[in-house]
């Protein structure tokens, strides 16, 4: 029997598939089995390069990192982006085996990058949703990565303004493509969004409605800057926390919060890290239409 669920239609199939074509290059996918189920990840750039996890925000899919595959990530590293289970997209849930908390997220994400077989840590980037499950994962992983960017997080220096969860709820309700077109071009401020995208997004309206999970801010205490040394003569410490590099970008415009706000909190929690606002884009077309600036951004490392 095919595991496939009904509401992945053959319409949602070819809207992203017509975004995955225009990705850079040979596009390789794979379904890795993790306890939660099957998780679709597409993978492009040079097999050799330094491995590059990228997740998404709720309901965007792996496909809205096809402009920053191309606008240089896809050279520089290999790309591997992944599709939330649970979320739109083509991984499949298993029965009775819903992720409830950031603990489900850390052993899905573990068995991910299991699958995947990179050779030494990886980079784990995250935007909105997506960087709040990086967050969560590096806290409970830092050995496991070489580097984390999170790009305008979500529910991790701050929480969202409630103008925004009141604009968003009818769509979160009840979606319609009428009303996810509505949401992002008010959030945008009219960007110009890739248009295939945006048909793909019409799509993901027929999917069922699953609550994402929630929780509290991410404990990041310790990355981003090496431990304090030990006096000299002082007993054996406890473990100090692995120093990851930890880059963060905020979108200038997000309505989802203040993002200089956000930005001065980050910088509290992550002293070391390197923190900059990207003016002039708003939270959800980040991806979309900072493709160039992300690239740039992720490369500086």
């Amino acid at each position: 029997m095919s595991r496939t669920p009904l509401f992945r239609t053959a319409h949602f199939r070819t809207a992203y598939d017509a975004v995955l074509a225009r990705w850079p290059g040979p596009v390789d996918t794979a379904d890795l089995p993790t306890p939660y189920g099957l998780t679709r990840v597409n993978s492009c750039g040079p097999a050799g390069a330094p491995p590059l996890v990228l997740l998404p925000g709720g309901g965007a899919t792996s496909t809205v990192w096809g402009a920053c595959a191309a606008a240089g990530l896809a050279r520089s590293h290999r790309l591997h982006a992944v599709d939330l289970v649970g979320d739109p997209g083509l991984s499949v849930p298993e029965p009775g085996r819903a992720m409830r908390t950031a603990g489900d997220l850390v052993g899905w994400l573990d068995a991910v990058i299991d699958g995947l077989g990179p050779r030494g840590p990886v980079t784990l980037g995250g935007h909105s949703y997506g960087a709040w499950i990086a967050s969560h994962y590096a806290a409970s992983r830092p050995a496991r990565l070489g580097r984390l960017v999170l790009l305008d997080p979500t529910q991790v220096f701050a929480g969202l303004r409630p103008g925004y969860v009141l604009r968003a709820l009818p769509m979160l309700v009840r979606p319609a493509p009428e009303r996810i077109r509505s949401f992002l071009a008010w959030e945008s401020g009219g960007a110009a969004l890739d248009p295939a995208w945006l048909r793909l997004q019409d799509e993901t309206a027929r999917f069922p409605t699953v609550r994402p999970v929630t929780g509290p801010r991410p404990d990041l205490t310790g990355l981003g800057q090496p431990p304090a040394p030990a006096p000299a003569l002082a007993p054996a410490p406890t473990p100090a926390p692995v120093p990851v590099p930890v880059h963060v970008l905020f979108a200038g415009r997000a309505r989802c919060h203040d993002a200089d706000r956000a930005a001065r909190a980050a910088r509290r929690v992550l002293p070391g890290a390197r923190v900059d606002v990207l003016p002039g884009v708003s939270h959800h077309a980040l991806p979309l239409t900072a493709a160039e600036e992300i690239a740039r951004f992720v490369a500086s490392g």
